[in-house]
């Protein structure tokens, strides 16, 4: 996949604000005033081009010809993801309505060509690590990786514990004080799921429902939340976002994600669609982006890829990476986040 041009960009901007279909001569005139000095036949040109290469869809024809943007024009958008954070949720120009196009029409092919080379430079450095490493440092990197996934992972998600107390739970059983409970079973969860996948990986080689429950159903055991598909809605802080609340329909967005994920040609691209799909559909009533980050690191460790532990990751840019995905279905802040991810576990771990 080639990176969007600019003038590209700055169309498929005009196109996601619009809250309706645009003709040329309108999205001439928004360039206008936003600045850029362009002609309406270069405009027209364009937008030739871009339906051509499916990042928007057209109807009518000649000069009643609408144009609105398409779920790959969605999909490769970049956009500051802070300072449209920053705005208050009923204020954004995002919407709150889940996309029943987006995955049935998800690309094939979601790294662009810079990316791809980085992360195969990543994994044969990995392949080369770990094959000169010995089994007993491996097994301490393991040990260590599962540590600081679990502390990260369950960080992002609002929990208190700090590495070292996280290091000494999952060691020595000691819990830290000043925690609740359901901290600390997060956190060991968190390693009982690992070790799950870790122990059996060709039973996630490949993403369905009943997977994604097995590993949901660890992650949140004792933890009364209910196992199982959701039955009732849940909202979201932070966003406007609406995810689904119908179980029949949440079975089918399920289903329509795993058809989307099996056609991604990578297990990163597998991972990556995971991650981003589950948290975006919110299947289950709690635990829906720990269990993305579990399924996605079960597809990595089944193809023999790093592992993600999230450790260097900025808790703030990851939610605001999420919110831009469930608002405007964009995934270029939270790809650079992944791909930031993957060559740090490349380089900080030989866990092969």
């Amino acid at each position: 996949m080639e990176k969007l041009s600019q003038k590209e960009q700055n169309i498929i901007s005009i196109l996601i604000k619009s809250e309706k279909p645009l003709q040329s001569s309108e999205i001439h005139l928004a360039l206008e005033k936003a600045g850029q000095s362009v002609s309406l036949v270069t405009v027209k040109r364009a937008l030739s081009e871009m339906a051509t290469k499916g990042l928007i869809d057209t109807t009518g024809s000649g000069r009643g010809t609408n144009y609105s943007i398409a779920v790959p024009g969605r999909v490769f958008a970049d956009i500051d993801a802070a300072a449209y954070c920053q705005i208050e949720p009923d204020r954004r120009y995002g919407t709150s309505a889940y996309s029943f196009d987006l995955f049935e029409n998800f690309p094939m092919e979601i790294f662009y060509a810079d990316e791809i080379k980085s992360l195969k430079s990543a994994q044969s450095e990995y392949e080369r690590k770990t094959q000169s490493t010995s089994e007993t440092i491996r097994k301490k990197e393991l040990e260590r990786f599962v540590i600081e996934l679990s502390w990260k992972s369950s960080k992002i998600e609002g929990n208190t514990y700090t590495l070292l107390e996280t290091e000494k739970l999952l060691l020595e059983n000691q819990k830290a004080a000043g925690h609740t409970e359901d901290e600390a079973k997060m956190i060991l969860n968190h390693k009982k799921t690992f070790d799950l996948i870790w122990q059996n990986p060709d039973e996630f080689k490949t993403f369905n429902r009943a997977t994604m429950e097995r590993i949901h159903a660890s992650l949140t055991q004792d933890m009364q939340i209910s196992a199982g598909l959701r039955k009732s809605p849940v909202g979201i802080t932070g966003t406007k976002y609406r995810p689904l609340d119908n179980i029949y329909q949440i079975q089918k967005a399920v289903d329509s994600l795993s058809k989307a994920i099996q056609k991604q040609k990578t297990p990163t691209a597998k991972a990556l669609l995971a991650i981003l799909g589950i948290s975006y559909i919110q299947p289950f009533e709690d635990g829906n982006k720990r269990t993305g980050r579990m399924v996605a690191n079960a597809l990595l460790l089944a193809h023999n890829n790093p592992p993600l532990s999230y450790r260097s990751v900025d808790e703030n840019e990851y939610r605001q990476a999420i919110i831009v995905f469930y608002e405007l279905n964009l995934i270029v802040p939270f790809k650079k986040i992944f791909v930031e991810q993957y060559n740090f576990a490349a380089q900080n771990y030989t866990i092969k």
